[in-house]
């Protein structure tokens, strides 16, 4: 929990009062890898912020195959906002892909915080801007750039993640096939 405080304490200052409402709707969890959090098609109330390990978000199509939207590391959060916002059933699944250390929160609960401490509307604000920047430039590089190019800047974001994640996962994530990742991994090596 003190890794988010100190986060939310380099943007805004933090009252004791806020920081002690935080901790009371907030619950430090280490879980194993493999573990999901919410699964496709259930109703979704928690919200996870991310203070070890990496997890990743994914959906899984009619014809059964997962398409990664979302890997997530140390200082990020991840949920299925979308259900959370629309109040829809879960369109994602969120698993744990190494052991992980989250402190999730009732969505609702944490929305709760706005109306008693309004300081960290401009930090939700934020973090939500760099969301949508986040997401609009992964649309954008889906549609601009070479599977090389996106396995580059997928390296440049998550540098370390490769020793985490399957081929599988990182191929769905850049929308190619594990043969196409195999192909740019074996190119970079030559060169």
């Amino acid at each position: 929990m003190e890794d988010l405080i100190n986060k939310i304490k380099t943007s805004l200052h933090l009252s004791s009062e806020a920081e002690e409402f935080l901790y009371s709707i907030s619950k430090e969890k280490t879980l194993p890898k493999g573990e999901v959090l919410i699964r496709q098609g259930q109703i979704v109330k928690k919200t996870f912020f991310v203070t070890s390990g990496c997890l990743r978000s994914y959906c899984v199509d009619k014809n059964g195959k997962e398409h990664t939207l979302l890997f997530a590391i140390k200082d990020w959060w991840i949920s299925d906002y979308i259900a959370i916002h629309t109040d829809e059933l879960a369109s994602l699944t969120i698993e744990c892909l190494t052991e992980s250390k989250v402190i999730e929160f009732n969505a609702k609960e944490l929305d709760g915080i706005y109306a008693r401490f309004p300081e960290f509307e401009s930090y939700q604000r934020h973090n939500l801007e760099r969301h949508v920047v986040s997401l609009y430039k992964r649309i954008l590089n889906q549609l601009q750039l070479s599977a090389v190019e996106r396995y580059d800047l997928f390296l440049n974001q998550y540098p370390d993640i490769e020793q985490y994640t399957r081929n599988f996962h990182i191929a769905s994530y850049l929308g190619i096939t594990q043969q196409s990742l195999s192909r740019i991994r074996v190119e970079k090596v030559k060169k």
